[in-house]
């Protein structure tokens, strides 16, 4: 059970860092959906978030040796943000006061994918350690 706590601390400490980044530069990096630099904008930070999201996956298993580990990591982590992102978004006007319409949209549509990646890299890490393991 103290491990569930653990990875329930880094995963709150993932989704306040991505929060305080749009917070802080989410009407400088998110446009309305449908444009070119909506596009652009959407893989560059999917890129940053995969980036991110492999360097934190990796340095709590250096932290964690158990079994799935990797796996437990983005499960938890997941669920917890999605858990937190509900309400983030519910009170969007509060939370992110200077992002339009639009803009919300555009971060609701990151969610989705940093989500999908959240449960993606530590998934392939968790193989990869797997392989490393069987001769």
């Amino acid at each position: 059970m103290k491990s569930y706590i653990v990875i329930a601390i880094w995963g709150l400490f993932i989704w306040l860092f991505a929060t305080l980044f749009f917070v802080f530069f989410g009407d400088r990096v998110l446009f309305t959906p449908g444009t070119k630099e909506f596009l652009i904008s959407l893989l560059l930070l999917l890129i940053g978030t995969a980036l991110l999201l492999w360097l934190v996956t990796h340095l709590y298993l250096l932290v964690d040796k158990s079994e799935n580990a990797a796996i437990k990591f983005g499960i938890i982590g997941t669920m917890l943000g999605l858990a937190l992102d509900t309400f983030s978004l519910a009170n969007h006007q509060l939370l992110f006061p200077k992002l339009s319409y639009q803009q919300v949209i555009a971060f609701a549509a990151w969610l989705t994918f940093a989500y999908a990646i959240y449960l993606f890299i530590p998934a392939v890490m968790n193989l990869q350690k797997r392989k490393a393991i069987k001769p």
